[in-house]
């Protein structure tokens, strides 16, 4: 992607107040026109004085494809720990040096049971993540099993998050019944390799890709706060919506001791803001979800993401503990907003 402009929309309009401009880009959003890397950077840098007005613009854009609405997503740790990928995020990392449980995959009684409690908490979405570079035939067979089941007794949408793919592998699960599924670029290319050097960008974009062609639906998002830049924060949000994530996960990194980047530091909660609202305007129609480390980088403004996003994660997630599921239930009936329940 590249970064130079001669001229952008937002240099062509510089008598435009803030409060005038967060509108503009709104209405750019709705007619499904793209924001400059300048406009992009505008709402990242923006006074927090004009937060209030950008989510407003941010809200605009949601309640046109989403309402009032809320998705709800439970996710399951199908396979802890036991991953060769240095990932320097990841406390299941084989550079990691956290303490967490470790165990291979789930056994099918386990994973339907996560789904029963992922009806139990309301969500829509139960999303089947494995640690590990990508899954083994044996573990493909276990989790297809799993899937199947649940696709024939419950009225909920599966999501997969298995690592790399092969195109039989993809196929399989779409097969099985998954609808989505998951694998994060994570950060921006440049970034990418102060991150992971086991594999690449491109690889997990081709896994985006397989999973596409394989007929499931693409989710894919991005961990903030991993020492990029705000032009990479850009460019994370062009790439998404160039990839055709249909769903995409915006997590804060919540740093874990033990991993390369425990000291990494709390992304600001307001600057957190920001950054939904900026996916918001560049990916209007995707399912925007604010996802891992909510709890500790949003904390008490946590409500205000969803006038951005329209979903969130309820419950724990892999290695970390989330907020109880009845907070967010609270929190969600508070703002007047909606649960969305699943319809399949």
């Amino acid at each position: 992607m590249t970064t130079t402009h001669s001229a952008s929309k937002l240099d062509s309009t510089p008598s435009l107040n803030p409060n005038i401009l967060w509108q503009h880009l709104a209405q750019q959003a709705l007619r499904g026109e793209r924001l400059t890397i300048d406009e992009g950077l505008a709402v990242l840098t923006a006074d927090d004085d004009q937060l209030l007005p950008l989510l407003h613009a941010a809200f605009q854009v949601r309640s046109r494809y989403y309402g009032r609405k809320v998705k709800l997503n439970m996710l399951i740790n199908a396979k802890s720990g036991l991953c060769p990928e240095d990932c320097g995020y990841c406390s299941q990392s084989i550079v990691s040096a956290a303490p967490i449980p470790k165990y291979t995959m789930l056994d099918k009684e386990t994973l339907l049971a996560g789904a029963r409690e992922a009806l139990s908490r309301k969500a829509g979405t139960y999303c089947i993540v494995a640690a590990g570079r990508g899954p083994t035939e044996r573990e493909l067979d276990q989790v297809v099993e799993a899937v199947a089941e649940i696709r024939s007794t419950m009225p909920l949408k599966i999501c997969a998050c298995l690592g790399l793919l092969k195109p039989q592998q993809a196929r399989r699960l779409a097969e099985a019944g998954v609808h989505r599924y998951n694998h994060n670029l994570n950060t921006s290319r440049a970034n990418y390799p102060s991150i992971t050097t086991t594999h690449t960008y491109d690889q997990r974009a081709a896994t985006v890709e397989q999973a596409k062609l394989a007929g499931m639906s693409p989710c894919s998002g991005v961990i903030i706060g991993m020492g990029e830049t705000d032009a990479d924060i850009v460019e994370m949000a062009y790439a998404l919506r160039e990839l055709g994530a249909d769903s995409i996960p915006v997590n804060f990194l919540h740093s874990v001791p033990g991993t390369p980047l425990a000291d990494a530091k709390r992304t600001p909660a307001l600057k957190a803001l920001k950054v939904l609202a900026l996916f918001r305007f560049l990916c209007p129609k995707q399912e925007i979800r604010v996802a891992g480390g909510r709890e500790v980088n949003l904390r008490t403004l946590q409500p205000l993401a969803l006038y951005a996003a329209n979903s969130v994660f309820v419950g724990d997630y892999l290695t970390t503990p989330g907020q109880a599921v009845s907070s967010d239930h609270q929190m969600i009936e508070d703002l007047g907003f909606e649960i969305e329940l699943c319809a399949i």
